[in-house]
């Protein structure tokens, strides 16, 4: 009895030893930030089916286990302790910014890496003991005020409205753009803020147009970033409006319609990829991403969010080779665990399709502004390359 035992062990052991690599995802598949995170749920999808057509990682199976936050962040903190639970090897999530803020006590509690999709500087940055486990994919609020403000200079702006989101995305965007603004000599005018679920603006944009300023930001995200623009129009307002790269989608066109027309915004370069000069670092590798999503899911329906989540595993997926020639997450979870988030930061001169990653200890975004930012008009409901930062 003994010995159909032991080598009932022994014949186990090679399959545990090929046990799938769980990695946990969280997206806002539902609710206001559906329109980024559909995308991003849709990426992982069509990234799975390509890994079991593939053969997975090392020749380890990989598993997404995909849950959905409902654009909520005590949902997307209850997800994450249940991916934790499940022993997932990291984390990638979730689509918005108060959220992936929510997570990070937990993530850095269990010691499980992790990569955000969403955009506030704070996610990531200073790397303190929490943070140390967090990094991210899209750009900054801080690095695309930049371009928007070089824009705006650029025009001949001197006055500035803002209006954005009241939490912590939209507190980011004034935080930043305002500074970026006064050190190049623009003045903010007027500060406004309103609910992701807000269905009427009006006060708020009355409030703007008694102070007759050249331009406008909008600090949201998704198609809610609409209702202010739209509110705008139909006040008489004709001055320059500008958004964040937050509105980077097919549904914020389709839903802004002719109220968007000649909007400008920052946008990832896969934004306008096919409009990219020669040369481009990321050009090749955007309309890859490009192909591939519109073959499954049609086309015209790719967008800068989905992109964000294919560039976490262009990052997660050497960092998992690397890693598990250093620990065996079967045997040591804990331990392979932290030895993926070194790989991770050790990350250098990765190209995606938003820009070319290169972490440090100090740098958890590691994107430059160069790659990584460029300058788009709504044009005829299509998006349109109006300069790059090369």
């Amino acid at each position: 009895m003994k010995r159909w035992l032991a080598l009932a062990l022994v014949l186990a052991l090679p399959a545990l030893a090929q046990e799938a690599l769980k990695v946990g995802v969280v997206v806002s598949a539902t609710g206001p930030a559906a329109s980024l995170g559909i995308p991003e749920r849709n990426t992982f999808l069509m990234l799975q089916d390509l890994l079991e057509r593939t053969g997975g990682v090392a020749g380890r199976k990989v598993q997404f286990v995909i849950l959905d936050d409902a654009s909520d962040t005590t949902q997307a903190v209850r997800n994450t302790r249940r991916l934790v639970e499940e022993g997932v090897v990291a984390i990638v999530g979730t689509t918005t910014t108060p959220a992936s803020l929510g997570m990070i006590p937990v993530v850095a509690e269990a010691r499980v890496p992790t990569i955000s999709l969403a955009a506030s500087k704070d996610i990531i940055h200073p790397v303190d003991a929490q943070r140390l486990w967090v990094f991210k994919t899209p750009q900054t609020e801080e690095l695309m005020a930049r371009a928007i403000v070089a824009d705006m200079v650029a025009r001949g702006v001197k006055t500035v409205g803002y209006i954005g989101f009241n939490d912590a995305y939209g507190e980011g965007w004034a935080r930043f753009f305002e500074a970026e603004a006064r050190a190049k000599g623009l003045q903010v005018v007027a500060s406004e803020r309103y609910a992701r679920t807000d269905t009427s603006v009006t006060g708020q944009v009355l409030r703007i147009l008694a102070r007759r300023p050249d331009a406008v930001l909008i600090g949201a995200s998704g198609t809610p970033a609409v209702l202010p623009q739209r509110t705008l129009k139909e006040r008489g307002y004709a001055g320059l409006i500008y958004q964040t790269h937050g509105v980077a989608n097919p549904d914020f066109l389709r839903v802004g319609g002719a109220d968007v027309e000649g909007t400008l915004l920052p946008a990832g370069p896969i934004l306008v990829a096919e409009q990219l000069p020669s040369g481009y670092p990321t050009k090749r590798v955007a309309l890859d991403y490009i192909q591939r999503y519109e073959a499954r899911y049609g086309i015209g329906s790719y967008s800068t969010f989905g992109a964000h989540a294919w560039d976490a595993w262009l990052i997660l997926k050497p960092a998992l080779e690397r890693a598990l020639k250093r620990a065996d997450p079967a045997k040591d979870l804990a331990g392979f665990r932290a030895a993926l988030r070194d790989e991770i930061e050790a990350t250098r001169g990765l190209v995606a399709t938003h820009g070319v990653f290169t972490f440090s200890r100090e740098d958890h975004l590691g994107l430059r502004f160069e790659d990584s930012a460029v300058m788009v008009r709504v044009e005829g409901g299509r998006w349109k390359l109006e300069r790059t930062f090369r």
